[in-house]
């Protein structure tokens, strides 16, 4: 009886060619390094909020817009509240948020992209439909009214719904519920290409489930683009964010995020614009990165790539 041949694990040296690739790509590279300076910053937000000795909500009326100093570094808002230490902690719920969100997008869209691609028929042709559905919807106004809409005329608590942290759940899975399209018709595309090769069949034959062929031997065939897209959608959903922020149906005070301290800085513009300017700065730093960090991801990863 002939040996099925089963497929083999990723050798370190495509690892290897994957960084060799990766460091290639200077822009990316300086984007990695930016993103980890930004993320290990905002962790330490409570540690620089110890050591300046200041609350990031504490009011103070009596140092509003006060210069930079040694107290306040970037000295402080219109409430007397240090702008250094709120940044922080709202790139501690930017990035939260886009990475969570980036995330449960992709897992949503696999899902159904798996299913699209192996099972075809019908199927496909449904969650297909489904896709280009939700892609056809105006996304902004979609948000804005899935972020508009009162949680407690849909059964929830209204303590709870007052609760500032459900802001932060609601932003993640408004987001998520409309940002997995891209997703799904890569991961789609894909599995229709990988279900076909030997081993699939070979699998298929020993007797394995749907559910095991998909997980087991499609999934990791096809984990490339999903990473690339997910790298470049986080970008994208801190941009979402930050505008929903903006307009008042984000991310409620007293928790900060880049977003609403846009939102209080909008009418300080001339009279305090640094109060605009840091929070701008870092949500474009940030989808900059995120953008030049997938773009070195797909290039690293891209199989038709000279090999180096």
């Amino acid at each position: 009886m002939t040996d099925i041949v089963r497929p083999t694990a990723p050798p370190d040296g495509m690892l290897i060619l994957f960084a060799r690739r990766f460091a290639d790509h200077r822009l990316a590279l300086a984007s990695l390094v930016v993103l980890l300076a930004l993320a290990l910053l905002a962790a330490a937000a409570p540690a620089a909020e110890w050591l300046l000795g200041v609350s990031a909500n504490s009011v103070n009326l009596t140092i509003r817009f006060a210069p930079p100093s040694l107290a306040h570094p970037f000295g402080t808002d219109e409430l007397g509240r240090d702008l250094l230490v709120r940044l922080l902690y709202g790139g501690r719920i930017s990035l939260a948020v886009g990475i969570a969100a980036a995330l449960a997008s992709a897992v949503i869209g696999t899902i159904i992209g798996l299913l699209a691609g192996y099972y075809g028929g019908k199927l496909d042709a449904l969650l297909m439909r489904l896709t280009d559905g939700v892609i056809a919807l105006p996304l902004l106004p979609l948000l804005i009214v899935l972020a508009a809409v009162d949680l407690t005329k849909i059964g929830l608590p209204a303590e709870l719904a007052r609760d500032p942290d459900v802001s932060l759940y609601r932003m993640v899975v408004i987001i998520a519920l409309v940002s997995w399209t891209t997703v799904a018709r890569l991961v789609r595309g894909a599995t229709l290409s990988v279900r076909e090769r030997e081993f699939v069949l070979a699998a298929a034959a020993c007797g394995a489930g749907p559910l095991r062929i998909m997980a087991v031997h499609i999934l990791p065939n096809v984990v490339s683009p999903i990473i690339v897209a997910t790298t470049l959608s986080v970008g994208n959903v801190i941009l979402l964010e930050s505008v929903l922020s903006f307009l008042g149906l984000g991310i409620q005070p007293p928790i900060a995020s880049w977003g609403n301290m846009l939102t209080g800085a909008q009418e300080l513009i001339w009279s305090a614009p640094q109060l605009v300017f840091w929070p701008g700065a870092l949500i474009f730093a940030t989808v900059i990165a995120f953008n030049f960090l997938g773009d070195g991801m797909q290039d690293a990863l891209d199989p038709r790539a000279i090999t180096r």
